[in-house]
């Protein structure tokens, strides 16, 4: 028994979309191909959205899902798989779109409130499945309607609290929901309509005035705002104007206020009644007419000199019975000065300050805009200095200069001057800063500064000041006479010497050690000084530098210089002569000591021999030159003690033992000045 399947197909009947309510079948079909005609068991599996929704076992080819009432949570991907004798097929999906929504239901736990109170509506969408979108509306009369939407993920109701404001008489209620579908969004019917009435806690207040109509400044005026309420218990009425709160009861129907009318009363009045969460509003404009313009003061002058006359005016326009005062304003409250329409006076410096006119005319008191009076002393003649106190200033370093003026009323202009140029002008009270930046060489010339305000007297200007520039030091170096070898005992003066600087200048002189070790400091009026050491020694030999400083206090110091203290000329002159006599002396004895025994071996042709031989060693004296012998110039000697000594031992050697004697020619030069 051979068999095979060749496809496995769902089919959906009667569309796959189909109408909600409607019946609705799942048909899963496998087309099978045996070798001979056999039966078999088929297991049939169908999967909506890959969650099993129906199984079956037949030894039919087809199989049956029944959905006798389609809903929209039928809606989605089919799928089915069939199994036989161990072998399986499988098809491919198919989308089934149940159409249409179950119409929602909507419920309010109450069909009659109060304004103020809460209304809560639950709208349900029976044998629909989540996630669902809930739309609740609220409809008034002539009004559109407002709607509000929740999102439910795990259930098929939502509910949802109206608060009952001002006005809501009669109320209407209504919801319908949404769901995502493959093609988009699907809406369901609207729900039933649930109507709710509305009671009035108390009536909208009523706000009038006495007199209504034509109110003029100076009259009295009343204002009375009621209403009618259902309950007197935490009732409040309140006036208002501007969000100021002129007046308030409680528990009471009725409300009074009343003063006398200005201009400034005129606006619009809320008379406001709260009862708990309920609030109702009168609104009222009032227009209050001018019983005389408002008075302005004019002044004979608004600056002027300490000392000076000053007349103040208060003056109405076209109205003139009124009752005048003229005041000075203060921090700490009015100042009345006369009451009258003029006011004259001589001024000093502490009459500045605002000024104003008051009028009153049937009790309304109106005050005139303020006007400023500026007094002013003169300016003392101002003094120019230094911040730092020092009349000298390093070149290229800043200078803070101040200009101060002990009198004058500010505010006072200060000009800063540099020769005849003019560098910065600063506005203050009674003083004023100027920083030049960067001194040059040329700029020891004069500053000056002047100082003016607006007394008539004119400008005032300080004492010229004139500042020292400071050169700092640059460029130290040293050098000696002689220089680099010194002999022991002569004099060596060294120059310390800068390329600039201010004077005096103070140098000093150092010889470098494991320390610094200062050997002679001198201030010197120039830009060089001269120190003799005198009687150089061995232990002067070493390394010199010098530093030189001025008021710039700035320390500059040299390169160094090395110095080597060495034997005089004479001295290598007597070591040597001592040390070629010694040898002379040895050569002596041994011509000597040849000369007998020769003597005594050949008698008389020796001493024809020995005359001989007189006039040859004259000869080579006068015209040999050193051979193994040393050459000592006294100019040229550079060698110490210890290494001079040496030498003259080792001549000592092997040359005093030989058989035959060298003369040599020893000279001695005279001391090299220039060394």
């Amino acid at each position: 028994q051979v068999f095979t399947f060749n496809r496995v197909e769902i089919r959906v009947q009667p569309s796959v979309k189909v109408k909600n309510g409607a019946p609705m079948s799942i048909i899963c079909h496998a087309d099978i191909s045996k070798n001979t005609d056999f039966q078999l068991k088929y297991n049939f599996t169908i999967f909506k959205d890959g969650k099993l929704v129906f199984m079956t076992v037949s030894d039919k080819e087809d199989a049956r899902y029944e959905i006798p009432v389609a809903r929209s949570s039928n809606t989605g991907e089919y799928k089915c798989t069939v199994k036989a004798e161990g072998k399986s097929g499988f098809s491919n999906s198919t989308y089934v779109w149940v159409a249409g929504m179950t119409k929602p239901i909507l419920t309010a736990d109450k069909k009659e409130v109060v304004e103020g109170e809460v209304v809560k509506l639950r709208c349900e969408l029976p044998e629909e499945v989540p996630p669902l979108v809930f739309f609740f509306r609220k409809i008034k009369t002539n009004s559109a309607p407002k709607e509000n939407h929740v999102l439910e993920q795990n259930q098929n109701f939502s509910e949802m609290e109206y608060y009952v404001e001002e006005g809501d008489n009669i109320l209407q209620f209504d919801c319908f929901g949404k769901r995502l579908v493959k093609s988009g969004w699907e809406s369901s019917q609207h729900s039933n309509k649930t109507l709710v009435t509305v009671k009035e806690p108390f009536i909208k207040p009523t706000l009038i005035t006495r007199p209504s109509s034509n109110i003029t400044e100076g009259d009295q005026i009343e204002f009375e705002c009621s209403t009618v309420a259902a309950k007197m218990r935490d009732f409040e009425i309140i006036l208002l104007k501007n969000r100021t709160i002129l007046n308030s009861v409680r528990d009471k129907k009725f409300l009074k206020y009343s003063t006398v009318a200005t201009q400034e009363d005129s606006g619009e009045y809320e008379c406001k009644v709260e009862q708990g969460p309920v609030s109702k509003t009168t609104r009222l404009n009032v227009f209050v007419s001018e019983l005389f313009p408002e008075p302005s003061l004019s002044a004979s002058m608004t600056k002027l000199d300490e000392s000076k006359d000053l007349t103040l005016s208060c003056n109405i326009n076209s109205f003139r019975r009124a009752n005048f005062s003229i005041v000075r304003k203060s921090s700490s409250g009015d100042i009345l000065l006369k009451n009258s329409r003029v006011l004259k006076m001589e001024v000093n410096v502490n009459d500045t300050g605002s000024y104003t006119c008051k009028a009153e005319v049937k009790g309304i008191v109106k005050e005139s805009k303020p006007v400023r009076i500026n007094v002013y002393a003169p300016v003392s003649k101002p003094t120019l200095s230094i911040v730092s106190g020092s009349p000298e200033v390093v070149l290229g370093k800043p200078l803070q200069l101040i200009c101060h003026s002990v009198m004058g009323t500010p505010p006072i202009t200060f000009t800063f001057y540099k020769g005849n140029e003019v560098k910065k002008n600063v506005t203050n009270d009674t003083y004023a800063m100027f920083l030049d930046e960067d001194i040059g060489l040329n700029d020891d010339g004069g500053y000056k500064c002047d100082a003016r305000n607006n007394h008539s007297s004119g400008v005032k200007t300080s004492n010229i000041l004139n500042v020292t520039v400071i050169v700092p030091i640059r460029d130290a170096s040293l050098g000696s006479v002689p220089y680099g070898e010194v002999e022991v005992g002569s004099d060596t003066a060294f120059l310390c010497s800068v390329k600039e600087g201010s004077w005096p200048i103070d140098f000093k002189f150092f010889k470098k050690t494991d320390h610094e070790v200062l050997l002679h400091e001198v201030r010197a009026y120039s830009d060089r000084t001269i120190w003799h050491k005198k009687t150089m020694k061995r232990k002067d030999t070493g390394t010199y530098y010098c530093m030189a400083s001025n008021r710039a206090s700035v320390d500059v110091r040299s390169h160094p210089i090395t110095i080597s203290v060495i034997l005089a000329a004479w001295q290598k002159g007597v070591i040597a002569a001592f040390v070629l006599t010694a040898i002379a002396g040895a050569g002596a004895v041994v011509v000597w000591w040849f000369l007998c025994k020769k003597k005594k071996a050949k008698g008389p042709s020796m001493e024809m021999s020995g005359s001989a031989l007189a006039p040859n060693l004259t000869s080579e004296k006068l015209t040999g030159q050193p051979s193994d012998g040393n050459y000592y110039s006294g100019s040229g000697y550079i060698e110490d003690n210890e290494n001079h000594m040496k030498s003259t031992d080792e001549s000592k050697g092997p040359d005093l033992e030989s058989a035959e004697v060298d003369y040599t020619e020893v000279e001695v030069s005279t001391l090299d000045p220039h060394r």
